[in-house]
């Protein structure tokens, strides 16, 4: 990453765009759960969990969109998608890590 794009170079603004867009990702899957019924309608708890995984999940995809250069509009619908996924993209972000350095862990 080059020093002009690191974490604390975006603005508050990208990253409320970011940040909503993910959450308001995971409250489709929250509300998409509640329609499956695999998730009760005034769980809040559990709708809080799956906007603050999402949100992460938004802004890790928005990092590594960042790192390899793509265009904004592809990072925006990413970082979206990513948002639905919840627990599900950071799941597939740790079998990526763990393919690309897979003994990375067993020397701590």
């Amino acid at each position: 990453m080059t020093p002009d794009k690191s974490p604390e170079t975006f603005g508050w603004i990208t990253y409320a765009w970011v940040i909503g867009l993910s959450a308001l990702g995971g409250f489709v899957s929250f509300m998409r759960k509640v329609k499956d019924g695999h998730a009760r309608a005034w769980n809040f708890v559990e709708l809080i969990g799956e906007v603050c995984t999402s949100a992460f999940a938004g802004v890790m995809t928005f990092y590594l969109c960042e790192w390899s250069n793509f265009a904004p509009l592809l990072t925006a619908a990413m970082v979206g998608v990513a948002g639905h996924m919840g627990s599900r993209s950071i799941m597939l972000l740790e079998r990526m890590m763990e393919s690309k350095f897979p003994q990375g862990g067993e020397k701590l």
